[in-house]
């Protein structure tokens, strides 16, 4: 497999669509909190492979993750709430470290498409279940641990980790720094498996440099449109948006079947 950065030295237009990419997701972070690694890797496997994309992604997610953890005063709190689901996240990903790169990545890409189609129909569908908190104790590693085997296939963290802390009933702004806390975990156990896998070197930090400044500019447009625009109408277009493009990735499935055949 080449290297992103010779990747992107060979092809001006994937620096062009990268560049584009990052700002979009940025801007979608921007307005709702979340969704910079649900658009960048769901764009991105479309012109490269997935190792190539989520390897792109960790400087811009640790960069904006790091942020969102910061906003708030509940860290501790948080952290001890939640340290098993953290602890199940690298775990899970560690343990499946070699899941995005089986054939090529055409199977984590239908893993990705399937994931985002979860997400975006349980967003349309506005679905808001509850969890007790006596029961988080036997919950809350399970879930980081499929997060885990979902983020070390795909480079995607959100399923099911975002529906799981919306059912704890957290205060908004401590909802929103425990979902920071949880990307910043799931980040980095994915740059541990990128790293031993060789996907992650010098050229590919460059890279993921180059694209963090569109992210951050993104962001900083997504939050001053979040107070114009409705964001349940922003929500409503966003899930159908992922709906369609979970289906495109997906539809891999009948090139994978054509092949065993």
């Amino acid at each position: 497999m080449p290297s992103l950065l010779s990747l992107v030295e060979m092809n001006a237009a994937t620096l062009a669509v990268s560049l584009a990419v990052f700002l979009l997701a940025g801007f979608v972070k921007g307005v709702i909190g979340l969704g910079l690694p649900t658009v960048a890797i769901g764009l991105l496997s479309l012109v490269m492979s997935p190792v190539q994309a989520a390897a792109l992604l960790i400087l811009p997610s640790m960069v904006t993750n790091g942020w969102q953890l910061a906003t708030g005063g509940a860290l501790l709190m948080l952290a001890k709430r939640l340290w098993a689901l953290l602890a199940g996240v690298v775990i899970g990903t560690l343990a499946g470290a070699g899941f995005m790169r089986a054939d090529g990545g055409r199977h984590a890409i239908v893993v990705l498409g399937v994931a985002l189609m979860l997400y975006a129909l349980a967003g349309l569908a506005a679905w808001t279940p509850t969890v007790p908190s006596r029961h988080e104790r036997w919950w809350s590693p399970l879930i980081g641990l499929l997060t885990g085997l979902v983020t070390a296939a795909t480079g995607v963290f959100v399923i099911p980790v975002v529906p799981y802390l919306q059912a704890l009933g957290l205060p908004r702004d401590q909802l929103i720094q425990a979902l920071g806390l949880s990307f910043t975990v799931s980040t980095l156990a994915l740059a541990v498996n990128l790293g031993q896998a060789g996907a992650f070197s010098a050229g590919v930090g460059w890279a993921s440099l180059m694209v963090l400044l569109p992210a951050l500019l993104g962001m900083a447009i997504g939050s001053r449109v979040r107070a114009r625009v409705r964001a349940a109408t922003f929500r409503r277009c966003f899930f159908i948006g992922l709906l369609l493009l979970g289906l495109h990735l997906a539809w891999h499935l009948l090139d994978l079947l054509e092949a065993t055949r």
